[in-house]
């Protein structure tokens, strides 16, 4: 796996395709800034050695040229985090984006406008791509959201730089952290799978089944597996048409000695509102008109014995609605328990938007071995699949 450790980027323009899609308040200002704060170490280490960096990257889902889609927001915010000027370029392709980049100096940073002003980005076109690759000398990948899209500055790209292409630093940990928990894993291994729908998880689950030793289950995808089981569930959300899938995951995990942990008791509630009535009940006995939202302190009990035993932890989905104060309390102890764990020396990783979003609310970042930056993209790797923009640097 080729890296920033392989080139000397010394008087090289390094054009970094980044993932600093950001969001903005009404009056422009960013509210979140850590995917610009993720690429300052693969940034700081290019300009340190005498290169110079031009940063591409797209924002929001613009429709041609949208002002309040323009990376000119993201400049003034960028720069503190730098702690350097950072020069911006109108374009990120033709006289403008050249100009710019021809007089870049060693130490100098360029931004180009949003990469998605062009329809050519996301169709992955060639000669857009060759537009963007005249403008550096070497290219280097950062942007792991975007690694699963097979577009011009991820992917496609690449070819141009057949010598000169590595992963950034943030890029390079997302994969070795994925890799240390599906191929590499110290057992026993847990993964937590969380959320809505076992619909949206199933090929993560079938994936995974070979390599894991223990599976807790929890969120709303739990009353699918309950109802299979010939649960009564009240008004908890339920895919119908998924039932025989369910026990079919049931069978495939116990033919490969792999055990299922789902909720024993739940938090139900009478509608679906933080100020509702709420009551902790039996899972297979949940009452008509009520509704589970959370887990119960049964299954918390059992879900952190399993945790603590564990080395190696996957979390992906949370236990709840834990946007709702009264439905958050199982996410935050699954929180707690993995935090522990991963003190005592567990390998702890959390990916996808609502793990992530519940581990960055309630201040577990700093506690968790990784948090993945890629939602998208983190679930297509669990799922077993090549991402384009990965292969593009390795072939």
């Amino acid at each position: 796996m080729k890296t920033l450790h392989d080139i000397n980027f010394k008087d090289k323009k390094a054009l970094i395709r980044v993932d600093f899609n950001v969001p903005l308040d009404e009056k422009f200002n960013v509210t979140d800034s850590t995917r610009i704060e993720a690429a300052k170490p693969t940034i700081d280490k290019i300009l340190n050695e005498g290169g110079s960096v031009i940063l591409m990257s797209h924002l929001g889902r613009p429709k041609g040229v949208q002002e309040e889609f323009s990376l000119r927001h993201i400049v003034e915010r960028t720069a503190e985090i730098l702690g350097r000027p950072v020069t911006f370029a109108s374009d990120c392709i033709g006289h403008v984006a050249d100009n710019a980049a021809a007089h870049l100096k060693p130490g100098d940073v360029l931004l180009l406008e949003n990469l998605r002003f062009y329809k050519e980005e996301e169709a992955g076109d060639v000669d857009f791509s060759k537009k963007l690759a005249s403008l550096g000398d070497v290219y280097v990948n950062d942007a792991f959201g975007t690694a699963h899209r097979a577009h011009a500055s991820t992917t496609i790209i690449a070819q141009f730089f057949p010598e000169n292409k590595c992963f950034g630093t943030l890029l390079a940990k997302e994969i070795e952290s994925l890799n240390k928990v599906l191929n590499n894993s110290e057992k026993p291994v847990t993964a937590v799978l969380g959320g809505s729908k076992v619909s949206s998880k199933i090929t993560v689950i079938e994936n995974v089944l070979d390599k894991i030793d223990h599976m807790i289950i929890g969120g709303g995808m739990t009353f699918t597996f309950i109802k299979a089981l010939g649960g009564k569930i009240g008004n908890s959300l339920c895919e119908d048409d998924k039932l025989e899938l369910a026990l079919e995951i049931l069978n495939k995990a116990k033919a490969k000695g792999v055990q299922i942990h789902l909720p024993v008791d739940v938090v139900a509630a009478d509608k679906f509102a933080n100020d509702a009535e709420k009551q902790v009940v039996d899972v297979n006995n949940i009452p008509d008109g009520w509704q589970g939202l959370d887990v119960g302190p049964k299954s918390l009990e059992a879900i952190k014995e399993v945790i603590l035993d564990s080395k190696t932890i996957l979390w992906n989905g949370p236990l709840g609605v834990f946007e709702m104060e009264s439905f958050a309390n199982g996410t935050i102890e699954l929180g707690n328990f993995i935090a522990e764990a991963t003190q005592n020396g567990a390998f702890s990783l959390v990916g996808g938007g609502d793990s992530v979003a519940a581990v960055k609310q309630f201040g577990f970042e700093p506690k968790m071995s990784y948090v993945s930056t890629g939602g998208g993209a983190m679930l297509e790797m669990l799922e077993g699949k090549v991402l384009p923009g990965i292969v593009a640097i390795l072939s």
